[in-house]
């Protein structure tokens, strides 16, 4: 027992002197999810512009909160332009039947983050010849653009608390200045998990129904790029902590 006390000594300790790290995620990082669905360098991106909201589900892999986000993305032309706001919220999971896909339900949690916030950071990622694609319009154009980009969104505030073993949805939408012609999209992922992305057009009056993403040439099912992660540093500690507790019982 006191072994353990100790234990959780240190891992409180360690959180106190790295209260706030930045946390790019890298493969090979941890996760608690089903698995990291990795960005496809020559995929689509896909149009995540305010009033399009994007989703995909993932399994939870570890019960606890969802305290950081990532995902990644791209802009339309390779043309950036400030970002005003990112829309998240998490949903529970409504399954496919047969003739109906499977798509968010219920909103179990909210939050809008602005760049200017400590917690968020965008890194360059990597480079291939990927295509634009809009599902609401139709319009899709390969090649397109070349570099995208890693979002990150960690220690977030009071999170969701996540349950494993069971599916959940991602809904992203990012707002971008009124007036100024940019696009930006939500990066498709070649590691397909369970049912395909959905979309959704907030642009006109509810009730707003959720359409499924296929691909605009092949029509195969979409997936999209993020990963959930623990808070940076955690599992570091709680490996420190175990070992602690290791040699106390030696």
């Amino acid at each position: 027992m006191r072994a353990r006390t100790i234990a959780w000594i240190v891992v409180g300790a360690g959180c106190a002197l790295v209260p706030f790290a930045h946390a790019d995620w890298n493969p090979g990082d941890p996760h608690k999810m089903h698995w990291p669905q990795l960005p496809d360098p020559q995929g689509w991106d896909v149009n995540m512009t305010w009033p399009k909201v994007l989703a995909d589900d993932w399994r939870c892999s570890q019960t606890g909160p969802v305290s950081d986000i990532h995902f990644w993305f791209s802009w339309e032309y390779d043309q950036p332009a400030p970002i005003e706001w990112i829309d998240v919220s998490i949903h529970s999971d409504i399954p496919a039947t047969p003739g109906s896909h499977s798509r968010p339900g219920d909103l179990l949690w909210a939050r809008r983050f602005m760049p200017s916030m400590p917690n968020v950071r965008f890194r360059p990622y990597g480079q291939g010849p990927q295509g634009w694609y809009d599902p609401k319009t139709g319009l899709w154009r390969r090649p397109d653009h070349l570099a995208f980009y890693q979002a990150n969104i960690d220690h977030i505030d009071n999170p969701f608390i996540q349950q494993q073993g069971t599916i959940y949805w991602l809904d992203l939408s990012i707002k971008l200045p009124d007036g100024i012609n940019r696009r930006i999209g939500w990066k498709t992922s070649r590691d397909h998990f369970n049912d395909d992305a959905v979309w959704q057009h907030r642009g006109e009056p509810p009730p707003w129904s959720w359409n499924e993403l296929r691909d605009p040439i092949t029509h195969e099912s979409l997936d999209l790029a993020f990963v959930i992660t623990p808070a940076p540093g955690t599992v570091a500690l709680l490996g420190l902590a175990s070992i602690m507790v290791a040699r106390r019982r030696r």
